[in-house]
């Protein structure tokens, strides 16, 4: 997958790992960027195409996959910490974070699949966490494990139309999302240009920071489940 010349969509991209997405596609040569998300943004570039858009509505995909019919790349990097318990927060709440970190992201790639196979196969990114492999409490981490899964399993039915799925994995990032935990954080911009990095070499994965890869190397020791954050 080359970058330069490419037409890119990201979701989320008014958060911080989204807005650094859209700086880092233009900086390496992308022809288009639809900067998607849920309100309109400004942006400076006249390559940036502000593009509304709700992962957890399938009318709302429906029509941004109508407007980008030119992508060639897809970042699902739209996402939400979503319910701290899955014994106490109420159901709604759990089904909302996996709306939108899971069911979101697949809904977008099954819009787009058709424009991708058309544009010559073009690529998927995911965005997923270290969290796909840590338990902790709360609905955030088994949904970002359930996209890791759903991003495996992409991957093996887009082959055949040349799709290259890229699941890209990072710890803590100096984003609004994480303002309030007190916890080390790695930079955007480091983040994104890992992810980049890994699309642009036609990996299977990124591991973005020094925790991420730790942790996948731990893997392979932990047959009985998920490996526990404490």
């Amino acid at each position: 997958m080359q970058i330069e010349g490419s037409v890119a969509l990201v979701t989320g991209a008014n958060g911080g790992l989204g807005r650094e997405f859209v700086r880092q596609f233009l900086e390496r040569g992308a022809r288009k960027v639809y900067a998607a998300a849920r309100r309109d943004l400004d942006w400076s570039d006249g390559r940036v195409v502000p593009l509304r858009l709700d992962v957890t509505d399938s009318d709302s995909i429906g029509a941004a996959a109508e407007s980008a019919a030119d992508v060639t790349v897809l970042v699902n990097n739209a996402g939400v910490i979503g319910a701290g318990s899955l014994l106490f927060a109420p159901i709604t709440e759990i089904r909302d974070t996996f709306e939108t970190n899971v069911f979101g992201p697949l809904q977008v790639a099954r819009a787009l699949a058709p424009t991708l196979a058309a544009a010559g196969g073009g690529a998927i990114v995911n965005v997923h966490s270290v969290l796909s492999w840590l338990a902790v409490p709360g609905a955030y981490s088994p949904s970002k494990a359930a996209l890791w899964g759903l991003t495996n399993a992409l991957r093996l039915e887009l082959a055949g139309q040349g799709t290259h799925v890229l699941g890209a994995h990072l710890g803590y990032a100096d984003t609004p999302m994480t303002t309030g935990l007190d916890v080390p954080k790695s930079d955007p911009r480091d983040i994104v240009e890992r992810i980049l990095d890994a699309l642009d070499a036609g990996a299977d994965e990124a591991l973005t920071d020094e925790v991420t890869r730790r942790v996948r190397s731990n893997l392979s020791t932990h047959t009985t489940g998920a490996i526990r954050a404490n």
